[in-house]
């Protein structure tokens, strides 16, 4: 593992890089030890803090864990579709608000995704993605409901029905959509939408997986991306027309 000290970028980053690699590559293998900050102070010539600000980014990825005592030091960690899913929805949440992405585009996307999800749930859900998503439904008629609970539940809901799909990868891919996307689309449309048709289509959506019919399952999320583009685009346009 080497870096460049001649390289303007950080040099904590680029120990962060060579660590990272080599854990990608193999060359340390998941639970090995890493050497000590001063073995590896020395091995890139550097300061002790610059390595320890070194291994907080890793350790800030999830790339490694620290142990404490006479066995401890760092190692590398054994990481998980469901430990990423934080830093997914975090880089989503950043692109959205930070980029100049359209509704329509990021609404495109996410039901795209989520349609493609929408067989492989019809074919292995479960009992508990099944109850999750009937308790998010009916959770989402009560009244008094406030739009923030609203929109929690309505995440809870369609994060459910991904996850029933039994692929961590696609759960991966999906959190950003899910957790990222549609706070969104709800923050947009709230004060247009009624309650009553999403829950009817999620309703509708539910009957489908737990029958495991999944060209009904398909029909209903695009009846609700379809339903959410048309209200971005009369909210959008309403906004539009007061400020000219």
């Amino acid at each position: 593992m080497k870096i460049d000290p001649h390289n303007p970028a950080d040099l904590s980053a680029q120990i962060a890089k060579a660590i990272r690699d080599a854990i990608i590559s193999g060359a340390l293998p998941v639970d090995e030890r890493l050497p000590s900050e001063a073995e590896l102070a020395d091995q890139f010539d550097v300061s002790r803090p610059t390595v320890r600000e070194a291994l907080k980014r890793l350790a800030a990825q999830s790339l490694i864990r620290t142990q404490r005592g006479a066995t401890g030091g760092a190692f590398v960690n054994r990481l998980r579709f469901e430990d990423a899913y934080g830093q997914q929805i975090t880089t989503s949440t950043l692109l959205l608000s930070m980029n100049d992405v359209s509704f329509a585009t990021a609404c495109e996307a996410r039901y795209a995704l989520e349609r493609a999800c929408a067989p492989l749930s019809a074919s292995r859900r479960s009992a508990d993605h099944l109850a999750t998503m009937r308790a998010e439904a009916h959770r989402q008629l009560q009244p008094g409901l406030t739009d923030e609970a609203f929109c929690a539940s309505d995440v809870a809901f369609h994060r459910a029905l991904v996850d029933a799909a039994g692929n961590p990868v696609l759960s991966y891919q999906l959190a950003g959509a899910v957790e990222a996307m549609q706070p969104l689309m709800n923050m947009i449309t709230f004060s247009a939408r009624s309650r009553e048709k999403i829950v009817a289509l999620h309703t509708s959506i539910a009957d489908a997986i737990e029958a495991q019919d999944a060209q009904a399952a398909d029909t209903h999320l695009a009846a609700l991306a379809t339903y959410t583009q048309e209200l971005a685009q009369n909210v959008i346009a309403e906004r539009q027309s007061k400020r000219g």
